[in-house]
């Protein structure tokens, strides 16, 4: 079992590791709607790279106000309906990139903030299976996926309430491996040292402590200050940041303590 999360766009790794032969778990974010550290991405293939680098300053200090201003002002230099087209288009054209990628090997896919749970559905092949929350069995364990960033002032479509993320992770009861997007809250697991923003779920880590699964494998947090930490005796992964790193995280290896 290789396990991913955060992909981003990183069409060429993620046929490289469905190429290697074992079923794959993606966490979520398989767009690239921003990139944080180059500005890259479909933010940038419409609206340029130097009102990007504007966002991700307002975004990264989280001066809401400012990144409504600056919002305002891409709104102002070009009409809202052909704004809106592009965006659909250049978005509907990434999960058709992606999910072609994934073609051939058994995957279970979830999804994060960042997506288009609809589209990513509609986009992905046969030999995928879409969970927004459940339990399936991949190399004899039991593996609960939910899906879903935690919400934010942005209210994109991939995020989801805490009570929800509460009932969907209750409905899956006792695993022994859980998959999600988000992290505890945790700040050693939540933080992102780089960009300064903490994106901890308590609904997660308040399952953690009830359940008690032997892993917990997430994403979200690209820099985060810890790649692992124990909660009881679940040990707690993050598998991203698959855009930068290219690399999935075998399950067998960590389970072995590689």
């Amino acid at each position: 079992m290789l396990i991913v999360s955060d992909v981003h766009g990183a069409v060429d790794a993620l046929r490289r590791t469905f190429q290697m032969g074992e079923p794959v778990v993606v966490l979520g974010d398989l767009i690239n709607y921003i990139d944080y550290r180059t500005a890259d991405g479909i933010l940038a293939d419409v609206a340029g790279h130097d009102w990007v680098a504007g966002m991700i300053v307002h975004r990264t200090a989280e001066d809401w106000d400012r990144v409504s201003a600056h919002w305002n002002i891409l709104r102002e230099q070009r009409e809202p309906e052909e704004l809106r087209r592009e965006f659909e288009s250049r978005i509907e054209q990434a999960y058709v990139s992606i999910c072609a990628a994934m073609a051939g090997e058994k995957a279970y896919v979830t999804f994060g903030n960042v997506d288009r749970p609809d589209r990513l559905q509609h986009h992905l092949p046969a030999s995928a299976s879409f969970i927004q929350s459940g339990v399936v069995e991949v190399d004899g364990w039991s593996l609960g996926i939910v899906g879903g960033g935690v919400p934010s002032r942005m209210g994109v479509p991939g995020e989801v309430a805490d009570d929800v993320l509460a009932e969907r992770l209750a409905e899956i009861g006792s695993v022994d491996i859980l998959g999600t997007h988000v992290p505890p809250a945790i700040p050693q697991l939540s933080l992102d040292v780089v960009a300064g923003t903490n994106k901890g779920s308590q609904p997660v880590l308040d399952y953690l402590l009830e359940h008690q699964p032997r892993f917990h494998y997430f994403g979200d947090i690209h820099q985060p200050q810890a790649v692992s930490w124990r909660i009881g005796r679940t040990l707690c992964r993050n598998v991203g940041y698959f855009r930068a790193t290219g690399r999935p995280v075998r399950h067998v290896d960590v389970a072995a303590g590689l």
